[in-house]
């Protein structure tokens, strides 16, 4: 069966291309219903990615954030008509200590791979999640965004002391929003507090117990553990504010991206006996846990719905391009693609 896939053969210009697509007993057909664009697609599509890496991964199909309907399931899994949210890690092997997104053998879809930017999907049961009957599509389009955030939490919760009284999250992005309602929603004792540099920005975080410019922290401001979700080139700021806050034998989980070296204040590091450790996308068991936190508490995909920004119909190359141009410029929330192809 030929399929549509429009690939980024370089910096700002998509290509579409057919391709045969396996119809066996073992697949899944999905056509995607709803995209949604992240920093990671818009590294590529801007071309900041360092050149090597681009020459290495073009041409791809970008997208990794996304759901879409069952068309056809051989293995009984799924009916057609289904409504599935799409998992882009496509694990190969196992490891009896590593995580299935943190093994070298394991591909993702949009990164190495093709993404979602194509009119159907061949996938195996496994990286397919059934959604709850109700949610919000245009939400559903970043679950992978969110699972991310909630395979952060699960990290942190193996890795720091239980005093978790104070929880520092720095960033006041699409990330940091979403990780700090994760947070408030499945600990609600916990006091929550997020740290930006954008008061408009901030006004999104009702949810949390305080919010703070890092210009402005009043003195003796202290947390127990915390949150980096800052990325480029203000992460390596942002974590040594965060060390310089949190209280001692605190972790630091970091999950802002960038491309440069960060200088970190090891002095404080040592001093305090702190544990920095990193967190990267996620796996089926974080898809899971989102979609039981979807059920038990509706109210978060409520909150979630503030993140949907411009919404784009797509049918062709011209409309992806447009969207990402727009994406560009946005203030906060999520891109989304009506696939409309």
């Amino acid at each position: 069966m030929l399929n549509k896939v429009y690939r980024l053969i370089q910096p700002r210009r998509f290509e579409l291309v057919f391709e045969d697509i396996p119809l066996d007993s073992t697949h899944v057909l999905v056509r995607p219903t709803h995209l949604s664009i992240c920093h990671a697609d818009q590294r590529y599509y801007q071309g900041i990615r360092p050149e090597p890496v681009l020459k290495n991964k073009l041409p791809m199909a970008l997208i990794h954030e996304g759901i879409g309907q069952v068309v056809s399931d051989p293995t009984g899994t799924y009916r057609p008509g289904e409504a599935v949210a799409m998992i882009p890690n496509l694990p190969a092997g196992e490891d009896e200590f590593a995580a299935e997104n943190y093994l070298p053998s394991s591909h993702f879809r949009g990164s190495g791979t093709d993404g979602f930017l194509q009119e159907y999907i061949a996938s195996v049961p496994d990286r397919l999640i059934r959604l709850p009957e109700g949610l919000n599509p245009q939400v559903a389009a970043f679950t992978e965004f969110v699972s991310v955030a909630r395979h952060a939490i699960g990290r942190f919760l193996a890795f720091s002391h239980e005093r978790r009284t104070r929880i520092g999250i720095w960033g006041d992005g699409n990330l940091g929003y979403v990780l700090s309602l994760l947070l408030k929603t499945m600990f609600p004792e916990m006091e929550v507090i997020v740290i930006g540099v954008n008061p408009s920005k901030l006004a999104y975080f009702t949810f949390a117990d305080e919010s703070w410019l890092t210009d402005r922290l009043p003195d003796g401001f202290a947390v127990d553990h915390a949150f980096e979700c800052v990325g480029g080139p203000a992460a390596a700021a942002a974590v040594n504010q965060a060390i310089e806050c949190i209280r001692p034998e605190g972790t630091v989980s970091l999950l802002g991206v960038s491309e440069d070296p960060a200088p970190l204040a090891t002095r404080l590091i040592l001093e305090k006996g702190l544990r920095l450790f990193g967190s990267s996308r996620s796996g089926r068991k974080d898809f899971e846990d989102v979609i039981s936190l979807y059920r038990e508490h509706p109210e978060t995909a409520d909150y979630l719905e503030n993140l949907v920004g411009q919404v784009f119909p797509v049918h062709g190359v011209q409309d992806i391009a447009a969207a990402f141009d727009a994406d560009i410029h946005k203030m906060m929330g999520k891109t989304v693609l009506l696939w409309e192809e």
